[in-house]
Formats: structure tokens, C-alpha cells, sequence
């Protein structure tokens, strides 16, 4: 049983890069722009793509399977994903209060507003998050001299304001966020400090009052074994029921790493729920040691697996939300360094041995691929009036190259002016790279880069790119 943590620094994004995709084949990838990638998905050329959705496994067991988005990243084959695997998403920041309140009487809804139109429009779950929280708050309101009345009256309007704007529109709220220390004592925070512990009740109770038909949450992360925090977590939820406070179900974080599963993560999720609340698996990821490979693949699926395994064992575990589905979408790498690939698709979208496990333990029967695969990634790093600089970078997974080629067709006469870590040549629009005498091994789990840079008049289109 994981007992400690490295303390965690707030998540203050989901990721910002720019997603990068590609489809795999044993030994070659074809890249496209986003322009084409919805095509693509409806053509079924995904790896997955005869697989019955998770979404549709998971309504079979009663459960929900969510994740959490990135409302400017809702196109393409993000958004593709995003819509045809899941039935419930969380907003990862938009929500937030330094998101909606950036001044105070000024709010931002637009990207919290993307999230639940995107939703509507594919028939699913919203889970808000959060109303009460120690980070992320704006610094109007960190930064105040508030008594503790007018602290309860910013607190009260602020919850308000936001439950009643999506009244009828979210199936649950993480109300409270991480409201526990590691030994179960109360987290010393502007809300615990300035109106004591019964600002969670207060805060419930104004939730519930906003929005009566809403599902309200404690969200916390540790406590997905049983420990002293989790305990912690239990005794106060017992005491809401028993004080006839509303809360209807306890969010287990699992932001967890590879090999670390709690033991008695079934055993915690039945004894809240014979408390008579549900519980929700609200963030699941599983962060590994860089670079992956397929042992750690491998484990991690088995990770996975256990997670969904003792929710779908318990009748009142409500479902399970991953943090981000891609890697390319995950705040890890940011926080923990040299930790990454912590959820089910790589930075390529492609699905990894954690999905087909998911897909598992939901009643699936999957097709995963057989062997392992080698991408390469076209992305354009810097662009100038009549320049730009481009990168691909070549990346195996279970699959290993001791040389490569690279090749793809410019549409709107672009030109290659130079070249490093590979040789370049182009022939009209027809460009070949191939591997230098330094770096044509690629590991099973390991990655190349090579460079470019090149001359653009009018635009400048990602190339359909091919390795092999």
C-alpha cells in the first residue's frame, strides 16, 4: 500500500503543447494536420477503432468514464476522442475560481461554457471542479484583508454565482478540494484559517441550495487506501450525514505511480459507500520513471486495470475519470520530473496497453495491437515572414529501429535550407531524411529528434509524413 507521496505542487494546467498526431502501423506512421484528422477518425483508422467505445462498456456496468479537457483542445483528433470514448468530462482549470473571477465582479466563462456545449452536443456527464479550493484562487481574493463575515458572504456568492449559472447542466461538483493534510488534520488554508472546519458544511449546504438536482462532492487525493487521511475523510463525511448536511459522494484523486496501487483501494471505496454516499474515481493517472518501455506499459495497464477492477466490484462506486487521456495533455512531466506517460494514449493518440485494460475490466472484448510500433512527429518549433524551423522526432514502443527514413511531400512549396542530426534531401516538393551515423538506433522506449530549418511564401501545411 502507497502510504506517502512526494508533496505535490498545485496543478496549475493540463499541458499546453500543442497535440501531436499520428496513426501507427508496425513500422510506419502517417502524419496529418488537423485538418484531416477527423476525416481520418471517421474513416476508422484508428487503432482502436473496431473496439467498442469505453463509453458504451462503461453504461453496460452502470458506470461513467470521464476525463479531463482542455476546452481549446476540444478538435481534431482530441476532440474526437474526447467525444466517441467518454460520457462525462471535467473541466481541468476552466472552472477553477482563479479561472471564472480573474478580478473580482469580472468573470471568464468561455472556455467553462465550450466544455458544456461540447458535452451537450455529445451527450455527456459534466462534473465541475471545484468550487472551494486553497489554490488557483484569484490573487484579488489571496491577497485581501477579509474579516470572517466578509469572507463567508465571498465564499457563499462565489458559489452561488457559479452552481447557479450551470444549474441543470452539471451532474456533480467537487464542492471541496483537498480539504485534509497527510496525517488527516485539516490543511491550514484562507478558508480553514479564517472560517473554520465548518466552512465545508457551509459551503455543501450553498451548493445544494444553487443547485438542488446536482451531485455534491469532498474531492481529496491520498486517500484511496485506507489511512489516516482517508479516515480523516470518512469521519467527516459521517459527521455531514449524520448533521443532515447534503453530500452525496466522495471524489478518490488517484493520482498515483506505477506499481503503487493501494491494496485496500476496494475495501476504502466500500466502506464510504456504506456510509450511504456514493464514490467517484475523479483523476486517475499513473505516472512512470522515463523513459517508458513495455514492461512499464505492461504494469501500468495492470495498474489500470486494479483501479477499474474495485470500482466496478463496489455497486456505489459512480464510475472513474482519468486526468487528461494523452500524454501530450498531462500535467506530470511539468510537476514530477523525469515522470511522464502517465495516461491511456501516447502524445500520438494511439492507445496503449493501459486502454485495452480499461477496456478489459469494463466487459470489452479489445483487439490490441500485436506488436509494437514506431512514430515520427512533424511539428513546425518557430515561424518567421519567410522562414521556419521544423523538428521530427521518431519514437518507439514496443518496436525498436537500428536505422530510419523519413519522408513526406510539401504542398505549398516549401524548401528545406538546412538540416541537422539527419541527412536532408529534397527533389521538388519531395523530401527524404535519413538517420546520421550517430543516431539511426532507436530503443524500444527511446526517441531521436532531428532538425531543419526552410523557406514558406503564402502557408504552411503539415506534411503527411512517412517512416520507414
Amino acid at each position: 500500500m502507497r502510504t506517502s507521496r512526494t508533496p505535490r505542487t498545485p496543478r496549475t494546467s493540463l499541458r499546453s503543447r500543442t497535440p501531436r498526431t499520428s496513426l501507427r502501423s508496425r513500422l510506419t506512421a502517417l502524419l496529418t494536420g488537423a485538418a484531416a484528422v477527423g476525416a481520418l477518425l471517421a474513416a476508422g483508422t484508428t487503432a482502436h477503432a473496431a473496439d467498442t467505445p469505453l463509453r458504451d462498456l462503461a453504461v453496460a456496468k452502470g458506470k461513467v468514464i470521464g476525463t479531463a479537457v482542455t476546452g481549446s483542445k476540444l478538435t481534431g483528433t482530441y476532440g474526437d476522442i474526447a467525444g466517441a470514448q467518454f460520457n462525462s468530462l471535467t473541466p481541468g482549470n476552466a472552472m477553477k475560481w482563479g479561472s471564472v473571477e480573474p478580478t473580482r465582479g469580472t468573470f471568464n466563462w468561455a472556455e467553462a461554457d465550450q466544455i458544456v456545449a461540447f458535452a451537450q452536443a455529445h451527450n455527456q456527464q459534466v462534473r465541475g471542479h471545484t468550487l472551494v479550493w486553497h489554490s488557483q484562487n484569484p490573487s484579488w481574493l489571496t491577497n485581501g484583508t477579509w474579516t470572517s463575515a466578509e469572507l463567508s458572504t465571498l465564499l457563499q456568492d462565489h458559489i452561488t454565482t457559479e452552481v447557479t449559472r450551470y444549474k441543470g447542466k452539471l451532474a456533480a461538483w467537487d464542492v471541496v478540494n483537498e480539504p485534509f493534510n497527510e496525517d488527516g488534520t485539516y490543511r491550514s488554508t484562507l478558508w480553514y484559517n479564517g472560517l473554520g472546519a465548518d466552512y465545508i458544511a457551509n459551503a455543501l449546504t450553498w451548493a445544494h441550495a444553487a443547485d438542488p438536482s446536482a451531485k455534491l462532492y469532498i474531492n481529496d487525493y491520498n486517500v484511496e487506501g485506507v489511512n489516516a487521511k482517508s479516515t480523516a475523510l470518512y469521519n467527516l463525511v459521517k459527521s455531514l450525514k449524520d448533521r443532515g448536511v447534503p453530500i452525496d459522494g466522495v471524489g478518490l484523486q488517484a493520482h498515483l505511480i506505477l506499481g503503487q496501487v493501494p491494496s485496500t483501494l476496494q475495501q476504502n471505496i466500500q466502506r464510504f459507500a456504506d456510509l450511504g454516499v456514493d464514490v467517484a474515481i475523479t483523476e486517475l493517472d499513473i505516472r512512470m520513471q522515463l523513459p517508458s518501455d513495455s514492461t512499464k506499459l505492461a504494469q501500468q495497464a495492470a495498474d489500470y486495470k486494479a483501479v477499474f477492477d474495485a470500482c466496478v466490484a463496489v455497486t456505489r462506486c459512480y464510475g472513474v475519470t482519468v486526468w487528461g487521456f494523452t500524454d501530450s495533455d498531462s500535467w506530470i512531466p511539468d510537476v514530477f520530473s523525469g515522470y511522464g506517460a502517465a495516461t491511456p494514449y501516447d502524445e500520438n493518440y494511439a492507445p496503449k496497453p493501459a486502454y485495452y485494460a480499461i477496456a478489459t475490466s469494463l466487459g470489452g472484448t479489445t483487439t490490441p495491437p500485436t506488436t509494437g510500433a514506431c512514430t515520427a512527429t512533424y511539428s513546425v518549433t518557430n515561424q518567421w515572414n519567410t522562414g521556419f524551423t521544423g523538428q521530427v522526432k521518431i519514437a518507439c514502443s514496443g518496436a525498436a529501429l537500428s536505422s530510419w527514413k523519413v519522408s513526406w511531400t510539401y504542398g505549398a512549396g516549401q524548401q528545406i535550407t538546412q538540416a541537422w542530426n539527419a541527412t536532408c534531401t529534397q527533389s521538388g516538393a519531395a523530401v527524404s531524411c535519413v538517420n546520421a551515423s550517430y543516431n539511426g538506433t532507436v530503443a524500444d522506449g527511446g526517441s531521436v529528434t532531428f532538425g531543419f530549418n526552410a523557406s514558406w511564401s503564402g502557408s504552411n501545411p503539415v506534411p503527411t509524413v512517412t517512416l520507414g
